[in-house]
């Protein structure tokens, strides 16, 4: 199996040509879109989806990962074999924390081949990689590289301070910061403004039209804006500071 995770824009060409591109080599092989929705060049977004999503998908998955504002340039291009995973995409910290919550145990360096697209490694040397790995063609991709580029997520628990890791597309805030056990109400900081909110256990709960914060899928604080988009409303972004204590 190959999974995509791009900032290409659902139902864009560029992801279909890759997965033409797969299929021209390994015709079998089952392709999953797991998200190809995050935002143009944000690879710190992309490194959340990632390192949040990859352990829900079978072992052996290859991850091919492009979310590349550095295509063209002296950025090296990777693939990565963990324990139970494959990745392969730009080494510029985007499949960084996946890889080393589940282990990596090795790393190869692949070459753009002169032919290449200088804006389209995409297709002309992620999606060949992705099709040669899930053939079982890893140790032949490159020669053995060691360490790749590290990424790390802002996070301070002593001052409660952390990053806004993603913007959903229902506008709610998805932070790095875990909750506060049996606490109910918190003081949202951002880089604009600061606000008290109640601690909801769903979002049905919420008061109409009212900020909270939930528990989110990844057991982190979400801060959110009942039938509303709480980033468009606070004007924040992903890769913020904000603060929730």
């Amino acid at each position: 199996m190959i999974a995509l995770l791009t900032d290409f824009g659902a139902g864009s060409e560029y992801v279909g040509i890759m997965k033409g591109v797969i299929k021209g080599i390994a015709p079998d092989v089952e392709l999953i879109d797991f998200c190809n929705n995050v935002s143009p060049q944000d690879y710190r977004e992309g490194a959340w989806i990632l390192r949040e999503g990859f352990k829900f998908f079978p072992k052996k998955t290859v991850f091919l990962c492009v979310v590349d504002p550095g295509v063209g340039s002296e950025r090296k291009e990777i693939a990565v074999k963990t324990k139970n995973y494959f990745f392969v995409g730009p080494d510029n910290g985007l499949m960084y924390t996946a890889c080393k919550e589940d282990g990596i145990m090795e790393v190869r360096e692949l070459r753009a081949p002169p032919s290449a697209s200088k804006t389209f490694h995409g297709r002309d040397v992620f999606a060949k990689a992705a099709a040669r790995i899930a053939v079982g063609e890893f140790s032949e991709l490159g020669k053995k590289k060691s360490g790749m580029q590290k990424l790390e997520f802002k996070l301070d628990l002593r001052n409660r301070e952390g990053e806004i890791v993603r913007i959903d597309s229902f506008g709610n805030i998805l932070t790095n910061l875990p909750p506060v056990a049996g606490k109910k109400s918190y003081v949202v900081q951002t880089e604009r403004q600061k606000m008290y909110v109640n601690f909801c256990e769903t979002y049905a709960r919420a008061p109409p039209d009212a900020f909270f914060v939930v528990r989110g899928s990844s057991g982190a604080l979400e801060v959110s804006l009942k039938n509303g988009n709480a980033a468009e409303k606070l004007g924040v972004q992903s890769g913020e500071r904000i603060v929730i204590k």
